[in-house]
């Protein structure tokens, strides 16, 4: 049990996604002035320089800006800003120490001239190793950065920009197909009666297949990048063919990444609890609470979590679902998750399964007990966009040998995680660290795969199913909870007629091909992460 309130470190585990810029532009580290007027000696620099190999402290960089921000900073207590007088090479500087010093691969990333990059963004961007996996994709790819304010308004209140739209892509170049995943609760497309599987035909007079730059971006700007106040027209086709028009307006969304909890009685009396995660964020942690009392009470048989479009977030609330599920007499004397980070960081203590509810403004726990449903087996629905903290609950839960039945898709595959970092109005996630569950298993990063016979580590029983965007999602006939009610009922798998898989965009942007023109991705990169807060909770009779 962790009775102590004390919590560390903050870590996202994470692939979709919008792309974004750090702050500053231009590179450039100086010397001094050839000018020998000793009468008026040209003033001195305190500008850094870059030598190959020679990596400085990136405490002596950091928040040294080149544009400051003034005032008190409001997500910090009303303190002013730490940010100093700098310039865009230091805070190139800065970037490479840290990443020197925090990046899991850092011997794989190429020193290169901060002074060849035009801009603060560009240098980030290759501050990462560019080995591949054994299935030929890139081991990062989930390295990104954000502005600071928008990474605070989210991950304490949930808040984001938009029309409370989550996307799907089924293909993002001509003949492009883009259907509504899911819906924020009373957001603008949701009170203006836009459903699940709603096909985009056309937004501003533009047809979703066009292949001009310039129709694309009219997309993207309006499709992915709106801020609050932006107001399209949008042409949807819904799942009976009908054709509707909406005029919508962008706005500041809080998001509800609980949604449809309910109890299903199966034909056999079975009584089946059911929920849809969307993000493992701080103010999912009373949703959760409330969903798992529920079940307690409705005293359901089965559990059935719908991880399907969850990209990760918090590993400690990932724990803490862990822990309802799973209960004391299954996790006393486990621990959920080992952290594995650089030869240059201290060896972790394992990360434990976290029993109290947690204040997140602070990452402290609050000694409230969480309530378990003491469950040794759970269903999990899965897409290729369940990813990190979402994969870091079901290897957890096969770690301490709680079954879990994989139905759905291969998960996206990222055993990643990292500390959101903050330096001059930018907030940077880099790959910090890696992990293994009780049993030491944590190499899956071409994805865990549901599979009727599993063979290999990464393999999950389960069923592989394509996602049903022509049912509202806890629905009991949407094919795969109705596949998860199968097999509760058969132990087997249902034999269905195959949907086309949706791939929901995974990277920032795509690279035009012979079909023309790639759209974005409208879900961002940090929704498919891992946050990890040390210090962790302390172990009952631990000093702090």
């Amino acid at each position: 049990m962790f009775k102590n309130n004390k919590l560390a470190l903050a870590v996202f585990l994470a692939a979709s996604g919008m792309s974004l810029s750090g702050c500053g532009g231009g590179g450039g580290g100086g010397g001094s002035s050839s000018n020998t007027d000793t009468t008026n000696p040209p003033p001195t620099t305190s500008e850094p320089t870059w030598t190959a190999g020679v990596f400085e402290p990136s405490s002596e960089f950091k928040d040294q800006c080149a544009v400051p921000r003034t005032g008190n900073d409001p997500y910090n207590d009303n303190q002013p800003y730490p940010d100093t007088a700098g310039s865009e090479f230091t805070e190139k500087m800065w970037l490479r120490s840290w990443s020197d010093e925090t990046y899991l691969w850092y011997d794989e990333i190429e020193d290169n001239d901060p002074d060849n990059f035009s801009s603060v963004a560009t240098y980030f961007d290759q501050l990462k190793t560019f080995e591949t996996t054994d299935s030929g994709a890139y081991k990062d790819q989930f390295h990104f950065s954000r502005p600071t304010e928008e990474y605070f308004q989210e991950s304490q209140s949930g808040v984001v920009s938009g029309y409370g739209i989550n996307w799907a892509f089924i293909s993002n170049v001509p003949p492009r197909e883009l259907r509504v995943a899911y819906l924020e609760s009373d957001s603008p497309a949701a009170n203006a009666g836009l459903q699940r599987g709603d096909t985009i035909l056309m937004v501003d007079d533009v047809s979703i297949d066009t292949n001009t730059q310039q129709g694309v971006d009219i997309l993207n700007e309006a499709l992915f990048g709106p801020t609050a106040g932006d107001s399209h027209n949008f042409v949807v086709r819904s799942n009976d063919g009908t054709e509707k028009s909406f005029t919508l307006v962008a706005g500041n969304i809080t998001q509800t990444p609980v949604q449809n909890v309910d109890t299903i009685t199966t034909g056999d009396g079975t009584k089946v609890g059911y929920m849809q995660f969307n993000s493992h964020i701080s103010i999912a942690q009373p949703e959760l609470i409330s969903a798992v009392n529920k079940f307690k009470t409705d005293n359901i048989d089965e559990l059935v979590i719908d991880l399907r479009y969850n990209g990760g977030g918090l590993l400690a609330l990932s724990s803490q679902l862990a822990y309802m599920i799973a209960g004391p007499a299954n996790t006393s004397d486990y621990f959920y998750y080992q952290v594995i980070e650089n030869d240059k960081q201290p060896e972790s203590d394992p990360y434990p399964f976290i029993d109290i509810e947690v204040d997140y403004s602070t990452f402290e726990g609050t000694g409230n007990t969480l309530p378990d449903l003491n469950l040794s087996k759970v269903y999990v629905l899965s897409t290729d966009n369940t990813c990190s903290a979402s994969e870091a609950l079901i290897n957890g839960l096969k770690g301490i040998d709680t079954e879990v039945v994989l139905i759905g898709g291969k998960t996206c595959g990222k055993p990643y995680g990292f500390t959101p970092t903050h330096n001059c109005a930018t907030t940077y996630y880099t790959i910090q660290l890696t992990g293994v569950n009780y049993k030491g298993f944590g190499e899956y990063s071409d994805g865990l795969v549901p599979t009727p016979s599993p063979q290999f580590d990464a393999d999950v029983k389960g069923c592989e199913l394509d996602d049903d965007f022509n049912h509202q999602l806890g629905d009991s006939d949407e094919t795969l909870l109705s596949a998860a009610l199968y097999h509760i009922e058969n132990d087997s798998c249902p034999v269905v007629t195959q949907s086309v898989t949706a791939k929901q965009a995974t990277t920032s942007s795509y690279a035009a091909d012979e079909a023309g023109i790639a759209l974005k991705a409208n879900t961002t990169l940090y929704k498919n992460n891992m946050d990890l807060t040390r210090p962790l909770p302390a172990k009952e009779g631990d000093n702090e």
